[in-house]
C-alpha cells in the first residue's frame, strides 16, 4: 500500500512540475526574447537622436529584435535616468549617458541618481569635437589670429556658446583657463541663436558642435579656426586643433554611452557590449557616423567607466574654477 501511495504521489508530481515551467517560460528563454528599450535624454531629431537610430537598426538585426529609441529630454534627461532605474534590471531597458551627465554632477545642487553606483556602463556610442569658428568675414583667418588678439587686448575679445554648462561653455572656460586668455564668455539659449549671432558678426568666434556648424561652414558664411579634439577629427582634417594653435593638453570632446541599472546580469552586459562593439566596427556605420560629424566610441565596460569618472572630475575643476554657481 505505502509503494502505491509514493508511485501515485510521484506520477502527480510529473504534471505539476510540468506547469511550474510553463508559468516561467522568460527564464528559459534566451535573450533577448523581445524589444529592448533605449531612454535618450535628448529630443527627437537631435544629432544624439539621429545616431541612436542608426546605431539601434543595425544592432537590432544583430540580436534580432527591435531596438526602441525612447526619447525622454524632460527634466534635463532626468525622466530617462529614472525610468531605467525603476524598471526591471533585465536588459530590457537601457538608458544613454553622455558628458552631460558627468557635468551635471558638480553643475546641479542636487542629483536624484550616481551616475557612477546607480549603473553598470556597456559600450560607448560616439563622440564629436566642437568647433571654434568665426564668420567668414572676420578678420580672424586662424586660431592663432584669435589668441593673439585676446592677449593683446584682454576683456575685449567675445566667445559665444550655448547656455551656462553646456560642454562647449565649459569648454570655452577650460581654453581661457589654460591659455590664461581674458576673454569675455557670451552664453545663448539656443544653438541656434548662437549659429545666427556669429553669422551677423555679433561675436568674435563660437564654439559649437561640429553638426551644428556643418552647413553654414559648407556655404561659406562660417570658417572652420579650431577643434577641441586631441587630434584632428577624421570627419574634419583640414581644421587644425586648438593643441596645434598652442594652447597644450586642450581637449574637449561630448560623448555619449550606453548604461543598465546596477544588479543586470553579467553574462547580459557581455552579450551587449560584444554586440554594440561588433555594429560600431561596420564600415557604413562608421560613414554615416562622420557623415554627421562624430566618430564610433567603441569601448569595454570598464573603459566607459574610467571615461565617466575622468569626465566628472575634469568637469568639477572646471566648475570650481570659473566659479560657476550651482544650479
Amino acid at each position: 500500500m505505502k509503494r502505491l501511495w509514493l508511485a501515485t504521489l510521484l506520477l502527480a508530481a510529473f504534471p505539476l512540475m510540468g506547469l511550474d515551467a510553463a508559468l516561467t517560460p522568460a527564464a528559459a528563454q534566451k535573450y533577448p526574447s523581445r524589444p529592448i528599450r533605449v531612454m535618450l535624454p535628448f529630443a527627437p531629431g537631435s544629432v544624439s537622436d539621429v545616431t541612436l537610430r542608426i546605431f539601434a537598426d543595425k544592432l537590432g538585426a544583430r540580436l534580432n529584435t527591435s531596438i526602441i529609441v525612447d526619447n525622454q529630454p524632460r527634466a534635463g534627461g532626468i525622466t530617462a535616468v529614472t525610468t531605467t532605474l525603476s524598471a526591471p534590471p533585465d536588459g530590457y531597458t537601457l538608458v544613454t549617458l553622455s558628458s552631460s551627465t558627468a557635468i551635471s554632477v558638480s553643475l546641479l545642487k542636487s542629483l536624484s541618481y550616481d551616475p557612477v553606483n546607480d549603473f553598470l556602463p556597456i559600450s560607448g556610442l560616439s563622440t564629436f569635437a566642437n568647433i571654434v569658428a568665426t564668420n567668414s568675414g572676420s578678420k580672424y583667418q586662424t586660431l592663432a589670429d584669435v589668441i593673439a588678439a585676446a592677449r593683446a587686448k584682454p576683456g575685449t575679445l567675445n566667445v559665444g556658446t550655448t547656455t551656462v554648462g553646456a560642454t562647449n561653455n565649459l569648454a570655452a572656460h577650460l581654453w581661457r583657463s589654460m591659455s590664461k586668455l581674458d576673454f569675455v564668455i557670451v552664453p545663448f539659449r539656443t544653438p541656434g541663436e548662437l549659429v545666427t549671432a556669429a553669422i551677423r558678426g555679433d561675436v568674435d568666434v563660437i564654439i559649437q558642435s561640429f553638426g551644428a556648424l556643418k552647413s553654414p561652414m559648407q556655404s561659406g558664411q562660417l570658417r572652420a579656426l579650431g577643434s577641441t579634439t586631441g587630434t584632428r577629427a577624421a570627419y574634419a582634417p583640414d581644421v587644425p586643433t586648438v593643441d596645434e594653435a598652442g594652447v597644450k593638453g586642450f581637449e574637449v570632446l561630448t560623448w555619449n554611452g550606453f548604461f543598465a541599472a546596477t544588479k543586470t546580469p553579467p553574462e547580459i552586459i557581455d552579450l551587449l557590449n560584444r554586440e554594440m562593439r561588433a555594429v560600431l566596427a561596420d564600415p557604413d556605420l562608421r560613414q554615416r557616423f562622420l557623415n554627421l560629424g562624430l566618430e564610433p566610441l567603441p569601448t569595454t565596460p570598464g573603459e566607459l567607466t574610467k571615461l565617466l569618472k575622468d569626465e566628472i572630475q575634469k568637469w568639477r575643476q572646471v566648475i570650481d574654477d570659473a566659479g560657476i554657481e550651482k544650479q
